[in-house]
């Protein structure tokens, strides 16, 4: 399997088992991206269009657009709307301007409430076209303008007079005065041409004539983020941080797993695997109890969602062989008189069950003595008439300090520990055979709390 297909059954496995906490982290993200949204006002945009008219290259257009958003067109509109609550440099924040296609330059204004949106684009818009057609105006030197002008005149003259000469040449059908009319009607139309390459290429009125298309539409709706994008984004964001933290978790889990690493811990060897009907859930579950147990189990939290899903196994007699053989392989370790202590992780309910299970089908032989120790603090009761500790545990729920623990107060109360059993929940059929205990049945022989004797 690939590692992107151990990814997807882990995030998959975390949906199924955490959905609960998941959709708690979502609302409280929602709640958030709420408040948040209360925080930033909400604003709307709407956009002025002002087309120019003539032949326009791109970086015209674009010095144009820079213009449309300089401080002298945004200080203008500013003081023509003269709105107090707001100053001039704000206003630079919510002006901008864009060239579109067709010699369009559209500005756009940003504002709290739709009304103040649409002045902003509409004053923005004239002011920039006053500006430019000043600059314009402004550029061109009245000298050279009154010249052009007065050229434009004299050619209009011109032109008349060589009509009129035209018509008063030889108004017969002589080759000399056919020739002379087509030379003066060949001049007037140079004339004309060039009349008209002239106002073609005069920017005061090829550029000047900027023109605002109607007034700014009223925005309908806030422009982004608005509040429904501020909430879905804070429950996104706190879902995957959630999916995130279990994944990080998981990474950095220091649970042991393996037979090596267990057998390393607590410095014996392996006596067998068992096998412990886990019901449906299959999953171990933490230790019950505290204020805060209901709320655990309410959000799943008191279930392991990092352990693959325990196989199926229906058949209760291959579940006893295992746990026989392990009974056999003590007689064969223990001397008689064969009585053993049964050391297992306090919160390890698999391990408490597999621990029973195991008491039963020994039938007091070896006579087996259940105890249950705590990892934070592991007490072990002093030795008696056992020869030794037996510890039953589970995989992938215990880190090497907390086995190491549990070795030295064996350790501590002069039990040798002779070996572990590794519990493995299996999902089966909730049926019971008679004689066998409940899952959820106290062993006689099983002592809870405080022991005396050991060490701490």
């Amino acid at each position: 399997m690939s590692e992107e297909s151990i990814r997807l059954v882990t995030i998959g496995r975390i949906f199924r088992r955490r959905w609960r906490l998941l959709a708690v982290f979502a609302v409280v993200g929602a709640l958030v991206g709420y408040g948040a949204s209360v925080v930033f006002p909400p604003r709307y945009t709407t956009s002025a269009s002002v087309l120019l008219p003539g032949q326009w290259e791109e970086r015209e257009l674009l010095t144009q657009v820079d213009i449309a958003t300089s401080s002298t067109v945004v200080d203008r509109a500013a003081s023509a709307l003269a709105w107090r609550d707001v100053s001039a440099a704000a206003l630079h924040k919510q002006v901008t301007a864009s060239a579109a296609d067709g010699n369009i330059i559209k500005i756009s204004g940003t504002a709290d409430t739709p009304q103040r949106a649409q002045q902003l684009a509409d004053q923005v818009a004239q002011q920039f076209v006053r500006f430019a057609a000043r600059v314009v105006g402004g550029g061109t030197d009245s000298g050279a303008a009154a010249e052009a002008e007065a050229l434009r005149k004299q050619v209009e003259e011109t032109n008349r007079r060589i009509t009129e000469l035209a018509d008063a040449s030889d108004p017969g059908q002589t080759v000399e005065g056919v020739q002379a009319r087509t030379e003066l009607e060949k001049l007037s139309t140079s004339l004309e041409e060039a009349m008209t390459k002239l106002d073609e290429a005069d920017p005061a009125s090829n550029k000047a004539g900027m023109v605002v298309m109607g007034p700014a539409a009223r925005p309908t709706g806030q422009a982004p983020p608005t509040p429904t994008q501020f909430i879905g984004a804070g429950a996104l964001l706190f879902f995957v941080l959630a999916v995130v933290g279990h994944l990080a978790a998981a990474r950095t889990n220091r649970r042991l797993r393996s037979e090596p690493e267990i057998t390393a811990a607590l410095g014996s060897a392996l006596l067998g695997t068992v096998e412990v009907a886990a019901g449906r859930r299959g999953a171990q579950r933490a230790k019950d109890g505290g204020r805060g147990s209901w709320i655990r189990r309410l959000l799943g939290v008191d279930t392991r969602w990092d352990l693959p899903t325990p196989p199926r196994s229906d058949d209760e007699a291959a579940r006893r062989i295992r746990y026989r053989r392990v009974c056999t392989r003590l007689r064969n370790q223990l001397p008689a008189p064969r009585r053993l202590l049964v050391v297992v992780p306090d919160g390890d309910g698999i391990a408490r069950r597999a621990a029973g299970q195991l008491a039963a089908e020994a039938k007091g032989d070896p006579q087996l003595r259940v105890v249950e120790v705590s990892v934070d603090r592991p007490v072990v009761p002093d030795r008696d008439t056992e020869a030794g500790a037996l510890v039953v545990l589970s995989a992938g729920s215990w880190t090497t300090e907390e086995l190491a623990g549990i070795a030295e107060a064996c350790a501590d109360g002069r039990h040798e520990v002779l070996g572990f059993v590794v519990a493995d929940p299996v999902r089966a059929r909730e049926t019971r055979p008679a004689g066998h205990p409940p899952d959820d049945a106290t062993l006689a022989l099983a002592v809870r709390g405080p022991a005396t004797g050991g060490s701490a």
